[in-house]
Order: structure tokens, then sequence, then C-alpha cells
């Protein structure tokens, strides 16, 4: 009896070659490296070298995170991942009201330019590459650290890294969202702009599913709802302008990894797929690089267990390697206890030895894409990518992205999908060991990483002499001019410079952030009512 997939078709208990009948295999497959991408977006993949490891972290205070960033690139990290408090995800100072109890709990808390210097002390911005998710105030974050580079001598050019920016999987899954979705896409748009610009190598943006498997969603509905935003936010920026293949190279996508491997991997080779076809036959690119569909990866959070929290090591192996056979770019490795809290340094660093293990001691970086021709996973490859598809008919059909998100039509879907999830969970259908089976009468004890409830009050004192010490004059004149040009029509004044100035004058994010709230407004659900 066939078992059924996380996406909810039938997974065969035999695969033959009559599962791949009905498509010429030079469309399913190609080469590495060539359309339509389903083998790999290099020829050569891991064989020549590993993906980046980057790893997430950001605690409490910028000095204390800068410590653990250090300590990261000393145990050979190859990528550093920041995670921001929620206050900053917000784009609230640490002294604002709503700020109070969340600062430093779940990132690191950044209120200027003096807080990101501290955060990237003595780190060469020129000699690694940064990924910073953060969504709503993304642009501000971004120029933070290219004003700190430039302190260090670094020019834009040199930088690289990537800012998550997708703000749309906000309004569906996550809820860390300030303007309204018109604004908010006017601002990605600014974003992309100023990148070609001034930071060519930067990935403008993240396009993220993995918030969205979070929340429940299934692996199709993950790629689909992912891929539907991205052709929102490329349709933005060629309607304020941009030539496709000026922007869509430095696009880059951020999905989950479950447990569930062979599912997986068929899901990041369907995401290539469809993301060719749709970046060459719906718009037109012709720059292979823009076809690619290039992606970060982070092991399954949702999956980890508070209960017996040893076994999640098991669990972040397994994700890591689907990861990898799948194609990944980049590979964040949760650690093991962050079910519980923040993660220790040693958890953190077992986190990181998982992916040196998968490539330096297992031989699947010894050939490019090792499924391929798998009955198994080229049938499951065909299965998902028709599963995703038709959601992304259903989106289109809504009008797109941004109004299906207004109708509720993603988040309706994950919550359904979660809610049957639950339910076999609940019911013993779905094991999940250590919670429903294989359980211990009694947990063993374990002291977790604690944030200490004072930065707030240091990061409160902090703005307090950045406030008096500043030229206050100069900071109104700077946010005047960006209030001015927020106030433009898309397209005719980028936001991105005055922003730069008013953060260059020592402005505050919470600052910079109000004087576009006042212009923009901000969203308000409509299921709030």
């Amino acid at each position: 009896m066939a078992r059924e997939s996380e996406s909810g078709f039938p997974v065969e208990p035999v695969y033959g070659p009559d599962a791949l009948t009905g498509r010429d295999p030079a469309e399913r497959l190609g080469e590495p490296g060539a359309y339509p991408f389903t083998r790999g977006v290099y020829p050569t993949m891991y064989t020549t070298r590993p993906w980046t490891m980057r790893q997430y972290a950001g605690f409490g205070t910028a000095t204390e995170s800068n410590a653990r960033y250090r300590q990261l690139i000393d145990h050979g990290t190859t990528g550093l991942s920041v995670a921001f408090d929620l206050p900053t995800q917000m784009g609230y100072d640490s002294d604002a009201d709503l700020a109070h109890g969340e600062v430093g709990k779940v990132g690191v808390a950044i209120d200027s330019i003096e807080d990101m210097r501290v955060l990237f002390d003595g780190i060469p911005l020129d000699r690694v590459s940064t990924s910073m998710t953060i969504n709503a105030p993304a642009a501000l974050l971004l120029l933070l650290y290219q004003l700190v580079a430039e302190e260090q001598g670094v020019t834009g050019d040199r930088l690289t890294g990537t800012i998550q920016n997708d703000v749309l999987k906000e309004y569906i899954a996550r809820g860390t969202y300030i303007f309204p979705p018109g604004p908010s896409l006017r601002l990605v748009a600014d974003t992309f702009k100023y990148c070609t610009a001034e930071l060519p190598k930067w990935n403008t943006i993240s396009i993220s599913g993995y918030h969205m498997a979070e929340a429940g969603a299934s692996p199709a509905q993950e790629i689909a709802f992912t891929l539907a935003d991205g052709i929102a936010y490329v349709r933005t920026a060629v309607a304020a302008g941009m030539d496709i293949d000026d922007f869509a190279p430095r696009l880059s996508f951020f999905f989950v990894s479950r447990t569930t491997l062979l599912e997986e991997v068929a899901k990041f080779r369907a995401a290539r797929r469809i993301w060719a076809r749709v970046m060459r036959e719906e718009f037109g690119a012709r720059d292979p690089k823009s076809q690619m569909l290039r992606f970060h990866t982070q092991t399954a959070g949702v999956q980890l267990t508070a209960q017996q929290p040893e076994i999640n090591l098991v669990r972040v192996a397994v994700q890591g390697l689907a990861a990898v056979l799948g194609g990944t770019q980049s590979l964040h490795t949760n650690a093991f206890d962050e079910a519980i809290a923040l993660p220790t340094d040693k958890s953190a660093r077992l986190a990181l030895r998982t992916q040196q293990v998968l490539a330096y001691e297992t031989d699947v970086t010894a050939t490019v894409d090792p499924f391929a021709g798998s009955y198994a996973v080229e049938a499951l490859t065909d299965a998902v990518e028709a599963a995703a598809l038709d959601l992304m008919r259903r989106v289109a059909d809504r009008g797109g992205a941004v109004a299906a998100i207004e109708q509720g039509f993603q988040k309706e879907e994950i919550e359904r999908h979660a809610y049957r999830i639950a339910q076999e969970q609940d019911a013993g259908e779905r094991v999940v060991v250590g919670v429903n089976r294989f359980r211990l009468e009694e947990e063993e004890p374990y002291q977790p990483l604690r944030v200490d409830p004072a930065i707030e009050n240091r990061q409160r004192e902090r703005l307090a002499a950045l406030r008096a010490g500043r030229d206050g004059e100069a900071v109104r004149t700077a946010l005047a001019a960006l209030k001015k040009a927020a106030e433009s029509e898309p397209g005719t004044a980028n936001v991105l410079y005055p922003m730069k100035e008013a953060l260059a004058a020592r402005a505050t994010l919470g600052e910079v952030c109000d004087a576009l709230r006042e212009v923009w407004g901000v969203y308000v659900p409509a299921d709030a009512f």
C-alpha cells in the first residue's frame, strides 16, 4: 500500500521506468549547470568546492554576537548569517514602549550605526559573505552594513552577501511586516535598483519558503507560494523600468529541509525547473544566470523537539543531507537545543561540525546530482512540480501573489495542511520519535543559554548617549529628505539614497522607520477586525 507524501500525493513502494514516461528526458533533466537546471545550477556543483557553511547567529548585544561570529569563523564557518531581535525586525528602537521585554531575545539588537559597527568589529567585510535575516527594514540594515564597510575602506563593489528582504511572506506566514504591500514592494524595487548601481555582487532578496514551512506548509505549498512571490517581485521591478537581466541574477531563495529526505530532494529539483521556465518563457530572461534558482537552506526548526533534544542531532544530519543532495548553495544546520533556548557555544559548534562531516567524510560531494535518473526521485520530482504548478495557477487566478495574500488564500491553505499534520501526530499516525513514540519516563536535565535581561537597559543608555552626542539638526534634515522621497511616485526617487544619509547622520532605525510610517502608514490584516 502506498504511503502519502507530505504534499499529499502517493509514494509508491516500487518505481520503475514506467514512472518516467510522458516527458522528454532532456526536458526533465538536462545537464548540470544548464537549462532547466534540474540537476543543479553549476556544472561541477560540490566536486570542486563545498556549499557555503553559513551559521545563523545573533543574540543580546552587538558585542556578544560579535564574539559568537569570531568563534564560528575560527571553527570554519565560511559565511555569517545575522539574526535580529524582534524590535529590530519590526522597525523599533530598543527604548520604544513596544520593544520592552524583547530586546536581544531572538537575535541581536541593532538601533544605529554604532551597534552595526560593534557587530562587525574585527571582521573583514571584504572577505566574508554575510546574510541578514531581515525583511520590512531590510534596506536600512543593508545600508548600515555598507556604511560600516566604507569605514573599513571596503567599497560596495567588493561586498558579498544577502538580505532576506522578502516582505510578502511576512503577510502570509510570519507577521513582522511594517508597511502595506504597495509601499513595501516599492521599497524592494528601490533596493534592487540601488544594489544594481552600488552593490553589484549583493543578493538583493532571498525569497523565502522557509517560514511558510515553519508555519505548516507542505513541500509543494512551500515552493508554489515562494515562487509566486518571486514572480510578484520580478513584475514589480520590471514595472519600475528595470531590465530583467540587470537584476534577476542577484535574486536568491531560501527553503527549509525536512527529514522526509526523498521528497525534499525532489522539491529542490522541481523548484529549479519551474523557476527556469518562468524566467525564460514568461519574462524573456536571456542571461542563464537570470534563469537559475540559487538558494540557501536551513534545517527544519519546526521538527526539533524539546523532548530528548539530543535526537535533534540525528534529525539535523538527515535534513542537512537532504539539502546537499538537493543541490543547495549554502546551508545552516540548526543546533540540537534550539527547541529549548538559544544555542550554546557547544551546540552551535556541533551544528557546524555536522556540515563538515557531510562535506569531508561522505562521498556525496564526489559526483553532481547523485540521485539523477533514480526512478523514485525523478517521479517524485514530477509529482511535486505538478502539485506546485497547480497551486501557482490558483494564486494567478486570484490576481497574483499580493491579491491572493489580501484574500487570505495562502494562509488558509497552509493552515489547513498544518492542521492535518497535527491531527496525524496526535493520532500517532505520524511518528515523532521521543514525542508520541519511544518516550522517556523522565527527561534528563539540560541547562540552556539565557539572555541577560539587563541588555535592554544597556541599549537604552547607548541610545540616550547617541542622541545627546549627534547633530540633531542634521538628523532632522536627513529625515525630512527621506520623507520627501517616500512621498514621490514609485520609480521617480529612490528612497535608499536619503535613507543612507539619515543613517550616516546617526538617525536610529526606529526614527527612519517612523518617518516612513508617517508617509506610507502601517499594514493591518483584514482578519484583525
